[in-house]
């Protein structure tokens, strides 16, 4: 497969990973993932259905997404017990950072409200919950400023996904 390809694979697995996670993927952006990947030549039974997907049936999007993610393989299953849930969504929220998208600042929120809270505050979360209390925190004329704390947030996503060790192959 082509890099153009890869790369549209990697976004078709990254919103599968997404949903599966419990964040909110609307069938807008299913649907233009699979627009952008049709010149990439990604193929399978049901991906030209989806990709052809006007407004008035955007509310089959996610039955075809997921059979677009059984049929290339990359379906993405969350852990049933919700601790590993939520550690699995910060590791992965780590990988998306490193990646490039989503911002370190609201990405060190999101651990801080949705994960951290949940699992007591765990030491292995703890720089990056301090950061984005920072983020809450901060004042322009007095504090840190805003580039040094994205800066720092994406310091302690690194390290979190070094932590953990290498993502599974996809």
């Amino acid at each position: 497969m082509t890099s153009a390809g890869d790369e549209a694979l990697k976004q078709l697995r990254t919103l599968a990973q997404a949903h599966a996670l419990g964040r909110h993927v609307g069938s807008d952006r299913l649907v233009q993932a699979a627009l952008d990947a049709l010149p990439a030549a990604v193929d399978s039974p049901s991906f030209p259905l989806l990709a052809g997907l006007g407004r008035r049936e955007e509310h089959e999007a996610r039955e075809l997404f997921d059979r677009v993610a059984d049929e290339l393989g990359i379906g993405f299953d969350a852990p049933a017990d919700p601790t590993a849930a939520k550690w699995a969504l910060a590791h992965w929220l780590a990988d998306q950072v490193v990646d490039g998208s989503p911002d370190p600042a609201s990405a060190a929120d999101l651990v801080w409200v949705e994960v951290a809270m949940d699992l007591d505050y765990p030491d292995e979360l703890g720089p990056v919950v301090a950061v984005a209390i920072q983020l809450v925190d901060r004042d322009e004329s007095r504090g840190i400023p805003l580039e040094q704390l994205r800066e720092e947030a994406l310091r302690e996503f690194r390290a979190l996904a070094e932590r953990r060790g290498p993502a599974p192959a996809a």
